[in-house]
């Protein structure tokens, strides 16, 4: 099979053509702009173009197929040759279903902890030696890429991201899998740019519902009253089982799963991991893997990169980076932290950098979203809202629409560090939220640093 990516630079784009590399595939690719990880990752494969930017030449009739990025634009010089040629055009959802419409597929949906979620389960599944496809929005330890592809496998584990598709398929990604098992975490309006409504929104959860397979499973969380009247509405006929958090104490800093055969010590912590982990126990059950092996194995699970990751420590300190920017995801993960250490005090701090949370209209949705800290910072780039064509954010408005007794908001990244690095951490924590990168700072220098400034 000969196939070419029209934006191969992309984390999902890259990733899957790796993965079909490794199964024989000729690939080929372009992209107007490669940056790391991916472009060490293709040249490692033999896969990083030779120049950057659009060539046509690389668009014939001797491609099987062509796998379209979300960040290709629609008048893409290869797209229109490769719609003049009436070549086979997928968005790599679409893709990923061809690869494996076959198996049994597994996918992890809703607003928040669907990463956790889906790498909980391929955790479990690895650890008792089940060989399966997937598709991950994170890098995972033990996983080289963050999606796998082969023939010999049964089943088929994806993460299920609600975003568009392609420049030219606007449907959500997850409306295109057909899992024959389902998980949705719960409902927390995102992506207001795509979806600028919450009803909306919420229709996209309904569609993925009626999209499960004819007596397939659906797993959902009960504690969302808005997930749990769409389950209740849809006429689907497939089975239906809710979940809430799993059973824990936090005992000396250190979270343990009450079970029936007794206290078992994990490294995640919060009630949304609770959750997580429940979800992905029942899901691991309808791949008849039972809970005594489910347990055996996470109790060894780390967690995913940049979810509530520990990046430096000493005994009266730790930081914490994570991937949260919804005020879901933000009020989840100060809460998390908060409880697993009362004794000491949280700064936590959140870089705004999606379309949404820079949206001056969506600002008001993170009221008391981190009450639980001590001090609150949000930090974010007027530049990152020129990029996306925004009206610019006021200081004084991002503090009020926060409602923090004690915060403090930066607009210059410099400032921002030397604050921080003013602080005296001992007895502190510090969580560091974004789904950007805090204006391409070396985090892991910071945290260092701010360790060992610690008296």
């Amino acid at each position: 099979m000969k196939v070419h990516f029209i934006s191969i630079g992309g984390t999902a784009m890259h990733n899957l053509a790796i993965a079909l590399h490794k199964k024989g595939y000729t690939i080929t690719g372009s992209d107007d702009e490669i940056f790391e990880p991916s472009k060490s990752r293709l040249k490692k494969y033999g896969l990083l173009p030779e120049k950057i930017g659009w060539n046509t030449s690389k668009i014939t009739n001797k491609l099987d197929a062509i796998i379209l990025g979300m960040h290709a634009r629609e008048d893409n010089p290869e797209l229109l040759k490769a719609k003049e040629l009436n070549l086979k055009i997928y968005s790599y959802p679409e893709y990923l279903y061809e690869q494996t419409k076959n198996k049994t597929r597994v996918v992890i949906g809703g607003s928040h902890g669907k990463t956790t979620i889906t790498s909980i389960v391929m955790f479990v599944l690895k650890y008792n030696n089940i060989n399966f496809d997937y598709m991950v929005g994170s890098q995972i330890e033990g996983f080289e890429t963050m999606v796998s592809l082969s023939d010999d496998t049964e089943i088929a584990v994806f993460e299920g991201d609600e975003y568009l598709s392609s420049p030219i398929d606007r449907r959500p990604k997850f409306h295109l899998y057909k899992p024959n098992i389902a998980l949705l975490s719960g409902i927390a309006w995102d992506h207001i740019n795509v979806f600028p409504t919450f009803e909306n929104y919420i229709d996209q959860f309904n569609i993925f519902i009626s999209t499960i397979e004819k007596n397939g499973t659906l797993i959902y969380f009960n504690n969302d009253p808005v997930l749990k009247n769409i389950v209740k509405n849809n006429n689907n006929h497939i089975n239906k089982i809710h979940y809430s958090a799993h059973k824990y104490i936090i005992k000396n800093n250190n979270t343990l799963l009450i079970t029936d055969n007794g206290k078992i010590p994990i490294q995640l912590f919060g009630e949304h991991n609770m959750q997580n982990i429940n979800g992905a126990r029942l899901i691991c059950n309808e791949l008849e893997i039972n809970n005594a092996d489910f347990y055996k194995a996470i109790k060894q699970f780390k967690g995913a990169s940049k979810r509530l990751q520990l990046i430096a420590k000493n005994n009266k300190t730790n930081i914490y980076l994570d991937f949260a920017h919804s005020p879901s995801k933000l009020k989840a993960t100060t809460t998390a932290v908060k409880q697993q250490y009362p004794e000491r005090e949280l700064v936590a701090c959140i870089e705004l950098h999606t379309f949404s949370s820079l949206n001056e209209k969506f600002l008001p949705h993170y009221k008391d979203t981190m009450s639980k800290a001590d001090l609150s910072i949000v930090y974010f780039n007027p530049k990152a809202i020129a990029h996306k064509k925004l009206k610019q954010l006021q200081p004084k408005r991002v503090k009020e629409a926060f409602h923090h007794n004690n915060s403090k908001v930066f607009t210059n990244i410099d400032d921002l560090i030397s604050f921080l690095e003013s602080i005296n951490f001992k007895n502190k924590n510090l969580l560091l939220m974004s789904s950007g990168n805090f204006s391409g700072i070396n985090i892991n220098k910071l945290a260092t640093n701010l360790i060992k400034n610690t008296l």
